[in-house]
């Protein structure tokens, strides 16, 4: 038999094309044999579409159509007709159907071991991803990979429109210290050396910078290994950018340009620029949070002067200590059995306990007969608590717990409640950032954004001893409803400058040398100012697709203890190839 051709997919034929003859093809999402008749739902990328068999059909192909089952592989030729007034609404093919002339089918199929559906299943995801080149049939998910594609093919647009010049940069490349585990990959040339994979592009593309490449792009694969969540994958990808002769405003305003584009061509939505800009320091004392959900209110109210010196110690002695005390402060009435399971909640993040002041009718509270009339009042004025609205008050000697437990509980209120408001969408540039910060088991400061960072140089030359963490960087993140999308900053160019701050985290001058010589001896031979940022674009294609976990929007994703369930990776080596790299597998103790 000739093989067909195809004419169109699916979703491309519409009542323009009544009277023609196209050739379809795809899977079997259904048949349903009727006597003389028989429907076929035919499943291709873009959607659905109805053929249908009849008594003027031959009857070879009648034959063939009736042993079709769900999920064989077929094509099709026939006349496209209205369906008349059997309209699909659900459909965009809905209208019309295909009268078939012939059929090929071309791949058989058991039964799957779940059923490829047109709705949301409810199938077990490790049954789903164990065999993921079926889940990618399930139209929801094809279609989330296809919106992928999409943001891709936009972002590769906008960067080319902007004068960006694409450029890849190794996958294996020397181990440099900082940030999360690398991936070690074995050197069989070089044995007993290793590569690592990168975790970004970083050096290079500043090392692109000093090259001359002013304006650089790229869509990078990113490796990281630690532990992993809804939002992390031991692999990832990173929308990756970098600037010369460009500060944080210029690289704020091609970042918001980009966005700005992207809703407008993906999601069809127009959003307001510039955005709102805010410091570390601003977000931490109004929402708990360096990546605040700005789509409902609920800012925090500081107590810790107020009640310093107030009667009740759980207040008095978490200032006395160096703590602070937080309010937030919500509209509505809370029942007791909420308030102890918000209660309960907080605790998860380490808050002793949760206070609290309802302003109903009869007005009560958990800690009012602790304190003075006076004191009470204090706390009212202070908050300006108006009828009907409830007080929820956080202290502790470490602030970070009440900025932890309530930005937390600030954001679950908004959820019980139902004050997060659909399809809005809030930027927010999130600046100033700390430089540093302790890492209490080894004893000293680590960057906290990297190594080859800005700092601010005032602070950072007026520094001697004491809390470096004050010290500020050129340091940024771009925040969209409480999510990191991406973050970046100023680099530092002058020699100098970058083994003063090398030798702040530890680094002898000899270490520095080894570990990033290339970098620091490439800014002997005129590096230009320059900066960047880098999006997880993972991450904001499963934001504007308003779902949760990032493993919808990747073909092949990873669990939670890093395998993939589907091949099986990862997997044992044999002796022989780690023989040649000079490897021995050690048994882990149990």
């Amino acid at each position: 038999m000739r093989e067909l051709k195809r004419t169109h997919y699916n979703t491309e034929l519409s009542a323009d094309n009544i009277g023609e003859t196209v050739c379809v093809m795809g899977w079997v999402q259904k048949q349903r044999h009727k006597g003389a008749l028989i429907f076929i739902d035919l499943r291709d990328r873009t959607g659905i579409i109805q053929l249908t068999l009849g008594d003027g059909s031959d009857r070879t192909v009648f034959e063939t159509a009736k042993r079709l089952r769900s999920e064989f592989v077929i094509a099709a030729t026939g006349i496209v007709k209205s369906r008349g007034e059997n309209i699909n609404e659900d459909r965009k093919t809905g209208a019309i159907e295909i009268d078939v002339g012939n059929i090929i089918v071309y791949g058989e199929a058991q039964t799957p071991p779940f059923e490829i559906s047109e709705d949301e299943t409810n199938v077990n995801e490790e049954l789903r991803l164990k065999y993921r080149y079926l889940d990618l049939r399930r139209p929801s998910l094809n279609s989330n990979i296809i919106f992928r594609h999409h943001v891709q093919r936009v972002t590769r647009d906008y960067f080319y429109d902007n004068g960006f010049i694409d450029i890849e940069t190794p996958n294996l490349i020397k181990p440099t210290p900082e940030g999360a585990r690398d991936y070690l990959v074995p050197s069989r040339v070089h044995n007993g050396k290793f590569y690592v994979l990168p975790q970004s592009p970083q050096i290079y593309k500043q090392l692109l910078m000093v090259a001359g490449f002013d304006r650089y792009f790229q869509i990078a694969r990113c490796y990281r290994d630690e532990d992993l969540r809804a939002d992390r994958q031991p692999e990832f990808t990173q929308i990756d950018l970098e600037m010369s002769f460009a500060d944080e405003d210029e690289i704020f305003e091609i970042m918001e340009g980009y966005m700005k584009t992207l809703f407008k061509k993906v999601l069809g939505i127009d959003i307001e620029t510039p955005f709102l800009r805010m410091t570390y320091k601003d977000c931490m004392n109004k929402y708990g949070s360096d990546k605040p959900d700005l789509r409902f209110g609920y800012e925090f109210f500081d107590l810790t002067d107020t009640l310093e010196d107030c009667s009740f110690k759980v207040f008095s002695e978490a200032v006395r200590n160096g703590g602070i005390i937080k309010a937030v402060k919500i509209d509505g009435d809370f029942s007791r059995k909420e308030i102890d399971a918000l209660t309960d909640y907080v605790k998860t993040y380490k808050a002793k306990g949760l206070a609290w002041y309802k302003n109903t009718d009869t007005p009560s509270s958990s800690y009012s007969k602790f304190l003075t009339d006076e004191e009470n009042k204090k706390i009212l004025d202070s908050l300006d608590v108006k009828a009907n609205e409830t007080v929820f008050i956080v202290s502790d000697s470490n602030p970070e717990v009440v900025y932890a437990s309530l930005g937390a509980l600030r954001c679950e209120i908004a959820r019980r409640k139902n004050k997060i408001p659909k399809n809005l969408f809030k930027f927010l540039w999130v600046t100033d950032f700390p430089m540093f910060e302790y890492g209490e088991e080894e004893k000293r400061w680590f960057a906290r954004h990297h190594p080859f960072t800005l700092p601010n140089m005032d602070e950072f030359d007026r520094y001697h001893d004491g809390d470096a963490s004050k010290i500020r960087a050129k340091a940024y993140d771009l925040v969209l409803n409480g999510m990191e999308t991406g973050g970046g900053s100023i680099r530092i160019t002058k020699p100098e400058i970058q083994a003063r701050v090398l030798k702040f985290l530890g680094y002898d001058e000899e270490t520095a040398m080894e570990r990033f010589g290339f970098l620091l001896e490439s800014y002997k031979y005129g590096a230009p100012q320059h900066g960047g940022i880098a999006f997880g674009l993972d991450r904001l294609v499963t934001l504007l697709l308003g779902l949760t976990s990032i493993r919808d929007v990747i073909a092949f994703p990873k669990v939670q203890n890093a395998s993939e369930l589907m091949s099986g990776a990862p997997s044992f080596a044999d002796g022989k190839a780690l023989e040649e790299l000079g490897i021995a597998v050690v048994k882990e103790s149990k």
